[in-house]
């Protein structure tokens, strides 16, 4: 019986990694389990450099299949600096995965300044992707981590970003967040309303209102819903969602691009962004490094 290491690859191989599913290139990044932001800083710096490694020489042998974000010790910003640093001028990596949060930290905090600032020099964009959902009491049941806990996560990084200032900080920061900006879009007016009835509350650290950042980031696509998608691009905008598949886990898109394709009203020029030329731009890449 194979190992789950090996599942998950046998999987891999035989859709993820298969040409067949339509999929010529695809951005790698690794499983946000192995953030390890919990951990004693050099032991994740040690880590991700591992990992970083080995997926660097997965895209030096494959350079027009594969794209590489590299991982970081976020809980350490100056070895998280260091190690974007290499990621993007050793690595050759246009970006680097982060989690939802960091341990007690929410991506606003004042800590990660230097993370963000770097990344604004180095031209690095961030994929934040949710991580160390709560699991026990009321969310132990129902895979509710992954069904509810992971939207929620994601929804509180963008709010925690947007309403701690970080875009005004770092306006040329380039995000994407997972899973179709979790639950943002379909909330984003309720966040707006109680931004402004409540700015005590709401406004201390940015006074701009969160609708106004709509464009300022991107989401990937994968919400599963044609009404979702229609929803997503429309709020977001449809030069802000990339296509996303969370391969190889049960929660991804199976036939990648398929929800994107099966909306009829969406023309070519559209479906194309969202497959394809949304994510050239966020990653600051061209389509002429694949051909």
């Amino acid at each position: 019986m194979a190992r789950p290491e090996e599942e998950i690859w046998i999987w891999w191989m035989g859709t993820a990694g298969s040409s067949l599913q339509g999929v010529t290139v695809q951005v790698l990044s690794t499983v946000p389990v192995m953030f390890s932001y919990w951990a004693k800083p050099q032991d994740t710096l040690d880590l991700a450099q591992l990992l970083n490694n080995d997926l660097a020489a997965t895209v030096k042998k494959h350079p027009k299949r594969f794209v590489g974000l590299g991982t970081l010790p976020l809980q350490a910003p100056e070895l998280a600096v260091r190690e974007m640093q290499r990621c993007v001028s050793e690595l050759g990596f246009p970006g680097v995965q982060i989690g939802s949060h960091v341990n007690e930290w929410d991506l606003n905090a004042p800590e990660l300044h230097d993370v963000y600032a770097a990344a604004e020099k180095l031209n690095c964009c961030l994929f934040v992707h949710p991580w160390d959902m709560q699991i026990d009491g009321r969310m132990s049941k129902y895979w509710f981590p992954w069904l509810i806990g992971m939207p929620t996560e994601t929804t509180m990084a963008i709010c925690s970003m947007i309403m701690g200032g970080i875009f005004e900080k770092f306006p040329k920061l380039k995000v994407c967040f997972a899973h179709g900006g979790g639950a943002f879009p379909y909330t984003v007016g309720r966040i707006s309303h109680g931004f402004n009835v409540r700015p005590d509350l709401c406004a201390m650290d940015n006074k701009v209102d969160p609708r106004k950042y709509l464009g300022s980031f991107y989401t990937d696509s994968l919400v599963h819903d044609r009404g979702a998608l229609r929803l997503l691009t429309s709020v977001v905008g449809e030069d802000k969602v990339i296509l996303g598949t969370d391969y190889p886990f049960p929660l991804g898109e199976l036939e990648p691009g398929k929800l994107i394709d099966s909306m009829d009203d969406f023309d070519y020029k559209l479906k194309d962004k969202l497959k394809a030329g949304n994510a050239l731009e966020f990653l600051g890449l061209s389509r002429k490094q694949f051909e």
